[in-house]
């Protein structure tokens, strides 16, 4: 963070100073919110939640080297109080921001992301220095303290910004003003809370609505929900996608033998070819949106597809591809799951099974609950499992309760599977199957929303392969 004494941090957020012999003294390192990650000169942000409370790691922090405490009490060592730590924090966030004059870059939709964040961050990184999101930290306590990392020397900040309703991209957005607004798309995540797509669509769309007028909204040509947001924007609209109308489009798009994906990209500048580390058909759409985004800040369309073609995964579990030394090839996309990216999944998965040819391995999915998809949960979950069939995928495994009962239904009534579908109760149970009958050449995906935790099944099918090789990152 940039360099502020404890009574400018006071006066920005409007707190008092408690236990703070001097003032003068300045914040010179990170902002933190676990005490663990203390460096020199940090400011320590309490949140009391809902099994920690922070505040009881105060004197903790202080002794590693916090230089205070941004709290909502007084913790007897020297803290800045205020009502609200959050509300706090996106002040600090906001006024940061604002001194240092960087190009903010902000980008939501249903799916996608973080891939797309960290492909955008690949891309900018060769323009200047650039600050991103970490993983999925995109919330209102994630989004601040992201932004808070920022320094004098920093070009460009890309924030991924998330929503569980109407109000919260514009709050995030408010925070941070961005000049350049990228909507990925309009799909079902979240469904259960919003209740509809167009629900959706009115929640991602307030980030377009802040846009300056000489700012850039980034939008998807091939998502209608996403296009009609043009009308929402006072700033120009660039649209990216595989539409003919498309500023930045992707032509000729077609899967390299691996499974990975490759096309020609168009700008206004030009064209280039692009063949992707990352693998998935999806991806194309994620690496346009950051072509797009490249674009409007001055690269050519040379950079950008070198950059694309060499960019690789900064964020773990999103289909994080390994391959063990005795041939298993495991696919960890356990970080999150909703349908629009189960199924991009599986149809990666597919790919990379038809590349090993009639003499390859099997493939396996190995499946979990799809979360907060409400009344269309039901069908949702038959229907991916119903397309994990109709792919030709070796063998579904699904993980957990009533949601994967629901997917290995939906297999068992698409092909009459039999013993090629199953369902297991947990993780251990998952991994105790697949240790069994995994043979070489095997290629098993893994995927589940977060709250599943299905992430252990991947990493116990690795812990005792440290030599395979890590592709795509």
């Amino acid at each position: 963070m940039i360099t502020l004494s404890l009574a400018e941090i006071a006066e920005i957020v409007g707190g008092q100073s408690y236990d703070i012999p001097d003032p003068a003294v300045t914040v010179t390192g990170p902002v933190v919110i676990d005490s663990r990650e203390v460096a020199s000169g940090s400011l320590f942000a309490a949140f009391a939640g809902e099994r920690v409370d922070g505040h009881d790691y105060a004197v903790r922090a202080v002794e590693a080297g916090a230089a205070a405490v941004l709290a909502a009490r007084p913790v007897g060592v020297p803290a800045i109080v205020v009502d609200d730590v959050v509300g706090a924090l996106g002040a600090l966030a906001r006024a940061v921001v604002e001194r240092l004059g960087t190009t903010v870059v902000g980008l939501t939709g249903s799916a996608g992301k973080t891939s797309t964040k960290d492909l955008i961050a690949q891309l900018l990184q060769r323009k200047g220095p650039t600050v991103w999101t970490p993983g999925s930290l995109n919330n209102e306590i994630g989004l601040p303290v992201t932004a808070l990392t920022a320094t004098a020397e920093t070009e460009h900040l890309v924030l991924e910004m998330g929503a569980r309703g109407v109000g919260h991209i514009h709050y995030l957005a408010n925070l941070t003003p961005p000049r350049i607004g990228l909507v990925l798309n309009v799909g079902s995540a979240h469904l259960g809370e919003f209740g509809s797509r167009e629900a959706i669509a009115q929640a991602k769309g307030e980030l377009v609505e802040v846009l300056p007028e000489d700012g850039c909204a980034v939008l998807n040509a091939d998502d209608p929900l996403v296009r009609a947001m043009a009308s929402r924007t006072k700033a120009r609209v660039l649209l990216f996608g595989e539409a003919p109308e498309a500023d930045v489009r992707g032509e000729k798009v077609r899967m390299t033998a691996d499974g990975r994906p490759a096309f020609e990209l168009h700008t206004p500048t030009g064209c280039s070819d692009v063949t992707m580390r990352l693998y998935g058909e999806h991806h194309v759409s994620n690496a346009l949106a950051a072509a797009a985004v490249a674009h409007e800040l001055g690269m050519s369309v040379t950079e950008i597809a070198e950059a694309l073609s060499e960019a690789g995964t900064l964020s773990r579990w999103r289909m994080e591809v390994t391959e063990r030394p005795d041939g298993v090839t495991v696919v960890n996309d356990a970080y999150n799951a909703n349908p629009e990216s189960m199924r991009a999944a599986l149809r990666a998965l597919a790919a990379m099974g038809q590349a090993r040819g009639a003499d390859g391995g099997r493939t396996w999915a190995v499946l979990g609950q799809m979360a907060e998809l409400g009344d269309a949960s039901l069908a949702e979950h038959d229907a991916v499992g119903r397309l994990a069939v109709r792919l030709n995928v070796s063998k579904l495994v699904a993980v957990g309760g009533r949601e994967a009962s629901w997917l290995q239904l939906g297999a068992y009534n698409e092909g009459s599977w039999g013993e090629e579908s199953v369902h297991v109760s947990d993780a251990q149970a998952a991994v105790d199957l697949l240790r069994s009958e995994l043979r070489p050449g095997d290629v098993v995906l893994v995927k589940a929303s977060r709250s599943v935790g299905l992430e252990k099944v991947a990493l116990a099918l690795l812990e005792n392969s440290t030599e395979g090789e890590v592709a795509g990152r």
